[in-house]
């Protein structure tokens, strides 16, 4: 007998009210069949067994059942609950819906309707009457695109239905939408579409036709306010003015216009074409070749975009107008006409006066071109005289003062080393004055060379300390220099005349106290500050102070200076490219500074000292003076005598080694003029002489101010002084050299 069990006497499938039917019929035929067969055999109790086990699965499986029967019971409660909720929900949705003013409607993910309220297309009834659940959006705009309530398709950009759909089913690609939408009899709706977070889409419907119309009624009411304002405002404009639509059609123009073209009457009216009119005046016209009548015919019948052309118009009696023309945005055109004969007048007027005036100018041109070329002729004449003068008083200056040198290293009883010692005095101020004009002349002419190098700011501040330390002591004052050394960028006999003047200056106009020289360190650069306890300047004579020939104290002596030593600085200072600047109190003193190029300050190096002079037996040097000014090496000799010095005197370096042949003796020390004759310099003779007996100690000593020189002599290793000179700086300079 097969094994059949109660999972193979039951469908599955079958709903568990069947099952347990099924179950029940099956217990009770079991239960029959066992009760016939038990007083059969011992097969029958097996059978009954079986039944037994059988049953009580039967009774496992029914209670089961009952249990899945309470839970779907209790399910099927639940879900009745939940469905009449959504109905109540849905219910509230579309009373809500219903409530509200606008057109409502819902399409789920798969575009096609959910739901709507009765006020969706409301206004297209051959639409609203198709509309139902489960539309789909294509469907629903092909209903839209189709409506005789929507206003003609045929008038939108699209031109058809077709266009019309296509055109919304773009518009459905995005997320947020807003757009209006034209029905038939002025009706207007707006349409705002969004879409859901499910991916569905919400459309609502507004009614703005009453918006639209007040909207267009406030525009017309604006509209003729702004055609009165505009009105009025061509009326008062000093331009005729005429508009033209798109179809050249006379559409506006002003009173002006009539007083500058004068048209025939029954010419200028309202819907005219621009031909008529052109040709009824074109009569009194004449145009410009740059602009005939052809072209004006051209650009007025020219598709849209034009671009503005201005032209001149004559009309007849001599009156000029200047004609704009420009598109407007609806493709029509304005013209304005401006009459510019005035204008024109003046211009013309203005042009002969012009040609007038340039003929002078450059009449008046030619003259100070002519009073130009003498006035510079005369200043490189006077600097050429004041350079050659100079240099030529040089010489006999320098020889005086050698003399002058002498007379006071003898002794001569006091009352001639007095007159010697004003002597002195007297040509040191012709000396100063000769060196500023010289300085000076330079200057204005443009002739004076920079000559750059890195300068020992220290040494030349030793320098100065040496040479008016003892001038500052006779006028009773005491005189500082807050010295630190520090290499500068600037041209050395420049700046030593710029330091120089401004020490000078200060000495000069302080009468108690004293002068201070500091030297700090700004940036990258160097400052040197000269202050003094003087009077102080006024503001109002700062500028002046500048100026050649002007002091501030008109009733100085000559012997203190002609008041070109503060125009030397401010020239100096211009041309190197030194800032030069000022600060005073009036009744307390003045600083002026020169800012310099240079670098950090350096420790100090103490260099020996010369100011007291050395003592020479006669037979100690022997000095060969190569001089062809028979004055100066005359006044150089006695001085050398004076100081117990053999000299041997010549004119030339060929003299000099003819000398020296003959004596067969080699000089201690050789003291050359630079420019000995027109083929032959100091420096050459030294090197000759050089040639011949070694390197022999040697100096140059010049009146000339010529860079070249500097540079010759330093290139050659020579050291240079300058005429005149002072004793007890030949002294040491000889010193120096040996």
């Amino acid at each position: 007998m097969p094994n059949i069990g109660p999972s193979t006497l039951v469908d599955p499938d079958d709903p568990p009210e069947r099952r347990a039917e099924k179950l029940m019929r099956i217990n009770e035929a079991l239960m029959r069949r066992v009760e016939r067969a038990t007083d059969d055999s011992g097969a029958a109790y097996a059978h009954f067994q079986k039944a037994v086990v059988l049953d009580e699965q039967v009774r496992e499986r029914t209670r089961d059942l009952e249990k899945t029967l309470s839970l779907l019971s209790q399910s099927n409660a639940q879900l009745a609950a939940a469905s009449e909720a959504e109905q109540r929900a849905r219910a509230d949705l579309s009373n809500a819906l219903e409530a509200v003013q606008e057109g409502f409607a819902l399409f789920g993910p798969d575009d096609r309707m959910v739901m709507c309220n009765t006020r969706f297309c409301r206004l297209m009834p051959d639409v609203w009457r198709e509309l139902r659940e489960g539309i789909s959006f294509d469907d629903y705009v092909e209903l839209i695109s189709r409506s005789a309530y929507l206003d003609d398709p045929r008038d939108t950009v699209d031109g058809d239905p077709k266009g019309w759909a296509d055109r919304r089913r773009r518009l459905h690609l995005n997320d947020h939408v807003n757009f209006n939408v034209r029905l038939r009899d002025d009706i207007w709706l707006q349409v705002s579409e969004h879409r859901t977070p499910h991916g569905g889409t919400a459309i609502i419907q507004t009614d703005i036709t009453d918006m639209i119309r007040l909207e267009r009624a406030e525009r017309d009411k604006l509209l003729d306010a702004q055609t009165r304002m505009v009105r009025a405002t061509l009326d008062h404009i000093s331009q005729g003015v005429c508009i033209f639509d798109s179809e050249t059609r006379l559409v506006g123009w002003n009173r002006r216009l009539g007083t500058l073209l004068a048209p025939p009457m029954n010419v200028v009216r309202l819907g005219i074409r621009f031909k008529t009119l052109f040709d009824a005046i074109a009569g009194t016209l004449e145009f410009d070749e740059t602009m005939p009548a052809s072209a004006i015919h051209e650009w007025v019948n020219s598709p849209s975009p034009r671009s503005p052309i201005s032209f001149e118009l004559r009309r007849t009696g001599d009156m000029i107008m200047s004609v704009s023309a420009q598109e407007t945005p609806e493709q029509g055109f304005v013209i304005s006409f401006t009459d510019i004969t005035v204008e024109r007048k003046a211009i013309h007027a203005l042009f002969d006066a012009n040609e007038m005036l340039e003929l002078r100018v450059r009449e008046r041109t030619l003259e100070l071109e002519d009073a130009l070329g003498d006035a510079e002729r005369a200043n490189a004449s006077k600097s050429r005289f004041v350079a050659a003068a100079s240099h030529d008083l040089l010489q006999p200056l320098s020889a005086a003062k050698l003399f002058v040198s002498s007379l006071s290293d003898m002794q001569l009883g006091d009352m001639p080393t007095e007159i010697a010692r004003r002597a002195q005095n007297a040509l040191g101020s012709v000396e100063n004055i000769l060196g500023a004009l010289l300085d000076i002349s330079k200057l204005d002419s443009g002739q004076a060379v920079v000559d750059r190098s890195v300068i020992n700011l220290g040494h030349l501040l030793r320098q100065l300390e040496e040479e008016f330390t003892p001038i500052a002591a006779a006028r009773g004052l005491k005189l500082r220099f807050a010295r630190r050394d520090a290499t500068v960028d600037s041209d050395p006999a420049l700046l030593r005349r710029i330091l120089q003047n401004l020490v000078a200056n200060a000495i000069r106009y302080t009468d108690e106290g004293g002068v201070l020289v500091g030297v700090r360190q700004r940036g990258t650069g160097i400052r040197v500050d000269v202050f003094d306890t003087g009077p102080g300047i006024p503001e109002d004579k700062r500028d002046d102070i500048f100026r050649e020939f002007r002091r501030l104290d008109a009733a100085g002596s000559a012997a203190e200076g002609m008041g070109l030593g503060l125009t030397i600085v401010d020239k100096a200072c211009g041309l190197l490219g030194h800032d030069l600047a000022l600060s005073s109190v009036v009744g307390r003193g003045t600083r002026f500074s020169v800012s310099l190029p240079g670098t950090a300050f350096h420790e100090v190096q103490t260099l020996p000292h010369s100011a007291a002079p050395r003592t020479f037996r006669g037979s100690d040097l022997l000095v060969l003076i190569i001089e062809d000014d028979p004055e100066f090496s005359e006044a150089l000799g006695l001085l050398l005598e004076t100081w117990g010095m053999a000299r041997f005197i010549v004119g030339s370096g060929a003299e000099a080694l003819s000398l020296l042949r003959e004596t067969d003796v080699i000089p201690d020390i050789i003291l050359a003029d630079y420019a000995l004759g027109p083929d032959e310099t100091g420096p050459d003779a030294i090197a000759a002489i050089r040639a011949q007996y070694g390197p022999v100690p040697a100096g140059i000593i010049t009146a000339s101010r010529d860079s070249e020189v500097n540079s010759r002599c330093r290139e050659e290793n020579l050291p240079l002084m300058r005429k005149p000179i002072e004793a007890t700086h030949l002294l040491d300079f000889i010193a120096r050299a040996v």
